[in-house]
């Protein structure tokens, strides 16, 4: 089966219909927030390969239970610190009407994942306050559809082995109108390559001294009317482009994260192993195609 692909409208994970990205950061802290929501809620999986991962509320995702869809996901900074973003963001959504009809206020379902900035030299005497609750606020009063790379949100204090890190974005959507888009903040372990480098090269371990100090985070979102569980089969594969665009990848030092979601706009059309072999190859493309551009 041939199938034909190019990049979406804007290359970016927002070219999925219905889906906003909203960004914030502090300066001083040098650390920041990446909130993706979609307008209505979706179905959504998670796949963790890293080693010391912090996330939140992802096993609410397991298809085995009870909440069918969800209302977006958090990618942040700050160590376990940072999952307090997810509290601005439900906070915020709530107050807009956003989340399950449960008692007197909706109550959004939000997971989340961070990556560790704590040793980049950003003031973090923040006493009992911790900004991201705050900056997960602000992410929500940023949601568009243009997305700022580099040095934005969940990336703005992240590094990529040796180098700077970032937040990178990319979409496919094919000649039938399949589309998958995603958004990555990388923090690695790893040095990104362009995938040139065998299993006999060299490996550099540029911050073998930083135990726990990386983990790439990143969320998948696509048309195609998926379940829990197709969702899940969606980051498995997806997870595959940060192997191929990172080295080493998974180990025991990183929380590397994909979260997969469906706006169901695009009802299935023939069989669904064969289409999500599609879908899943062209979102690991994606997701190698932002990595590189986190970086650039």
């Amino acid at each position: 089966m041939r199938v034909i692909a190019k990049p979406g409208n804007s290359d970016s994970i927002t070219d999925i219909k219905g889906v906003r990205v909203g960004q914030s950061h502090h300066e001083g802290v040098k650390t920041g927030v990446t909130a993706i929501i979609p307008d209505a809620p979706v179905a959504m999986g998670v796949d963790v390969r890293g080693g010391g991962p912090g996330t939140r509320d992802t096993e609410a995702l397991d298809p085995s239970c009870l909440v069918e869809k969800v209302h977006g996901v958090v990618l942040s900074g700050g160590s376990v610190f940072g999952l307090a973003a997810a509290d601005g963001v439900i906070s915020a959504l709530s107050e807009q009407g956003v989340g399950l009809p449960l008692g007197p206020r909706k109550v959004p379902v939000v997971p989340s994942a961070i990556l560790f900035d704590l040793m980049n030299g950003g003031d973090k005497d923040w006493g009992q306050d911790a900004p991201y609750r705050t900056l997960g606020v602000r992410a929500v009063e940023a949601l568009g559809v243009d997305v700022q790379m580099g040095a934005a949100g969940a990336g703005f204090g992240a590094r990529a082995g040796a180098e700077a890190g970032g937040i990178g974005t990319a979409s496919f959507e094919t000649e039938d109108g399949l589309q998958v888009g995603a958004i990555v903040a990388v923090n690695s372990f790893g040095s990104v390559t362009n995938g040139a480098e065998t299993v006999l090269g060299d490996v550099t371990l540029p911050k073998l001294g930083l135990v726990g100090a990386n983990t790439t985070i990143a969320a998948i979102a696509t048309n195609l009317a998926l379940d829990k569980a197709g969702c899940k089969r969606l980051a498995i594969m997806a997870q595959d482009g940060l192997a191929r665009s990172i080295r080493p990848i998974h180990t025991p030092f990183d929380g590397d994260t994909v979260f997969a979601f469906s706006t169901g706009d695009r009802p299935l059309e023939g069989e669904l192993a064969s289409t999500m072999a599609v879908l899943g190859t062209l979102a690991a493309d994606a997701l190698v195609r932002a990595v590189e551009k986190a970086l650039s």
